[in-house]
């Protein structure tokens, strides 16, 4: 091909790839990935970098557009890393996402993909979200090309996608209801006003790294500060301009991270103001979520996809379930009423914790948690002291099942597994294994994510002697 610069006229965009970008094919057979386009616009392409298979480039032109398409309504898209399908009418991407699911899943087996459970809420969904701090913050070209040079380039926001030290500082955000953005605001311009420096991630200095913001549908509202320098009076100076600004924070927290990245899991969590936790609900089951705890970012999906998998369940009540990766353990409790011993597993203490404390405020007895390494904690050790199950429910990370956790699953010839990911692909690579002794009996997609192109997958496996 030569030059990886090439320009192509009059291309229709007829799909959309993995990272939810829309694909196009020229005369000559090139597929041509590119950003912000529909499945359905006819444009011009000028291609930037080839790849093994295909080519990237950037849509010059638009010579028609898809009866898909809808504007945005961010001010940010095309620049922030998240939302990349806003412009895309909400019952086509959900169409896409369900073809996702059935190309996929075509070349292991014969089973239907069920039509996709869409989402209520187009907008707002979220119940946590993530902010970054910077002091060099990604300038809009308007902003390049003026000729002000008392530009503030502090900022607070979203990393671009695939670049990890530019933070493009978001105005108004459309993904978590409110105070989210007037929180996020107001610690930028408090912040600004008092002189306490933003993170510069390539020079490792500045106090203000992130920003958690996390909320309930019992409208309870947690925000965590990670900080990179322990300046006490810094600290308490913002921590109590929040406490005192909102109300609706119910619990504050801080941390000093100074390490490489910003993961909090191996930080100690300083509660500041409120509670040590906010409170969820799913049914008539209560959950409390500390700054560590994983918790499906959609609550509303989430109870519709915990009903989906009570009713694959199917329970009789003489049943032993094991919840791999269970987390706070709430499916395990969903389900517990409808079976005889529920027990699940997670690799996070804290996590462990939380779910044994709200089995015993929710009255639910018959369940068990207990923490460990997956790959190395589902052993016949573990299955002789607990039972054969009759049921598995597994819900991974993306990195799917460790595979000696699979070999353990084979082993035990359990009736049925009930497998829900959040990435169809390492989802795919685990059924391959799984499918030497368990048929695929139900496919059903759920769209937790609008404006993107993530979606969740449940799949029911059966025992096939």
């Amino acid at each position: 091909m030569g030059s990886k610069r090439k320009n192509f006229s009059s291309i229709e965009l007829v799909d959309i790839g993995s990272k939810g970008q829309s694909i196009g094919k020229s005369d000559e057979g090139i597929v041509l990935m590119v950003k912000n386009g529909v499945p359905g616009d006819i444009v011009d392409i000028e291609t930037f970098r080839k790849k093994k298979n295909y080519f990237l480039g950037n849509i010059t032109k638009y010579h028609s557009y898809s009866k898909y398409r809808t504007d945005p309504k961010c001010e940010h898209f095309g620049t922030c890393g998240g939302c990349k399908w806003q412009n895309m009418i909400y019952d086509s991407q959900t169409k896409l996402k369900e073809n996702k699911i059935r190309h996929s899943f075509k070349n292991l087996c014969d089973t239907k993909v069920e039509p996709i459970v869409k989402c209520n809420e187009e907008y707002f969904y979220r119940n946590k979200l993530e902010f970054s701090f910077t002091e060099n913050r990604w300038l809009t070209n308007k902003e390049i090309s003026s000729e002000n040079k008392q530009i503030e380039r502090r900022g607070v926001g979203f990393h671009i996608s695939g670049m990890w030290d530019k933070v493009v500082d978001i105005n108004n955000c459309h993904l978590q209801s409110e105070p989210s953005n007037k929180i996020r605001i107001s610690v930028k311009e408090f912040a600004i006003n008092n002189g306490i420096s933003f993170y510069n991630s390539r020079l490792k200095k500045g106090m203000l790294r992130n920003l958690m913001i996390r909320n309930t549908s019992l409208n309870e509202f947690m925000v965590v500060i990670q900080f990179f320098q322990n300046d006490v009076e810094e600290i308490h100076l913002i921590l109590n301009h929040l406490k005192n600004s909102f109300s609706e924070i119910t619990s504050l927290h801080y941390i000093i991270n100074n390490k490489e990245n910003d993961s909090i899991y191996d930080r100690d969590i300083h509660l500041f103001y409120g509670n040590k936790y906010i409170t969820e609900s799913i049914g008539d089951l209560k959950f409390k979520i500390n700054p560590k705890s994983f918790f499906q970012t959609n609550i509303n999906q989430t109870i519709k996809l915990y009903d989906i998998v009570k009713n694959l369940a199917n329970l009789k009540g003489d049943e032993i379930v094991f919840d791999l990766y269970s987390g706070l353990g709430t499916i395990s409790q969903f389900i517990a009423k409808k079976a005889k011993k529920v027990i699940g597993i997670e690799s996070i203490n804290e996590a462990v914790i939380s779910a044994k404390e709200s089995a015993i405020e929710n009255k639910v007895n018959n369940v068990d948690f207990v923490v460990g390494d997956m790959k190395k904690i589902f052993n016949p050790l573990f299955i002789s002291k607990y039972g054969n199950p009759d049921l598995i429910i597994t819900d991974p990370p993306r990195d799917g099942m460790h595979k000696d956790v699979i070999k353990e699953i084979l082993k035990l010839k359990t009736k049925k597994i009930i497998y829900v990911s959040c990435n169809p692909s390492t989802q795919y690579r685990d059924l391959e294994l799984l499918k030497e002794k368990y048929k695929i009996i139900k496919i059903q997609p759920v769209d937790m994510f609008p404006q993107t192109d993530h979606v969740e997958n449940i799949v029911l496996l059966s025992y096939k002697n």
